[in-house]
């Protein structure tokens, strides 16, 4: 039986849309480190219990636009800003200083996807400037056809669709939404598959969130890590062999 947003043959799918942290990129907890630096920048009291409930915000919303998780904590608009500000800056400091790796067999993976005739994206939550670093950083800026920010989306980050929406006009790679595949470590990355109509919505394990938590919101196949993609694609072994 088929899965709900699922399209008969995997080999249908035209394009992927690949988140970046915690899926293709590990950072090894830098949100939760950036986070504290724009909690101290606010006056939050590190381990008092305001920090604490804000960070545990921060982990279950992990995959929305950040700027989006800045205004539901902190409320006033100014004060959203001067965290999100100092986020992107703690951030990319700590990008820059060799924090960052691809996750393994990432590279290799959207490589042999686009060899295969796929037409791979990358996004993301974070801001076009924090974006760009990273990509510098692994030196990624050729990797792929386009890079997506929820800037470049009209503003609105994950759990809406519209980047994955954005990716699928601005590609043309395929005739219709069901052929986009969309893989994240976060259950806001499962969403806005789902709310996109992506025909394959599958999570991996190497982020955030954990298989429950993805499936509960809407991934039809759970991989140990992204380098399991192109089996699950039918790109060498044949659809189907890696789902969990």
């Amino acid at each position: 039986m088929t899965e709900p947003n699922e399209p008969n043959e995997l080999n249908d799918i035209r394009l992927v849309v690949l988140d970046m942290a915690g899926t293709t990129v590990a950072d090894g907890g830098l949100v939760e480190q950036a986070f504290a630096a724009a909690a101290g920048e606010l006056g939050v009291e590190p381990g008092s219990a305001d920090h604490t409930e804000k960070l545990d915000y921060v982990r279950a919303t992990m995959g929305e636009s950040k700027i989006s998780v800045f205004r539901h904590l902190f409320g006033e608009e100014s004060l959203a800003q001067r965290a999100n500000a100092a986020f992107e800056k703690a951030y990319g400091e700590r990008v820059d200083g060799g924090a960052i790796a691809p996750i393994a067999g990432a590279r290799e993976t959207i490589e042999e996807l686009q060899a295969g005739g796929r037409t791979v994206v990358l996004s993301t939550g974070f801001a076009r400037v924090t974006q760009d670093a990273i990509l510098a950083a692994l030196g990624w800026q050729d990797l792929v056809p386009l890079t997506l920010c929820p800037a470049d989306a009209g503003g609105r980050g994950r759990p809406y669709p519209d980047m994955v929406l954005e990716a699928f006009l601005r590609t043309k790679a395929a005739d219709g939404v069901q052929q986009t595949a969309v893989l994240g470590d976060t259950s806001y990355d499962m969403l806005s598959g789902v709310r996109a109509g992506a025909g394959l919505v599958a999570g991996v394990l190497t982020g955030a969130h954990d298989e429950d938590a993805l499936r509960a919101a809407g991934a039809g196949h759970v991989l140990a890590s992204v380098a399991e993609l192109p089996s699950l694609l039918g790109e060498f072994t044949g659809a189907g062999g890696a789902g969990r």
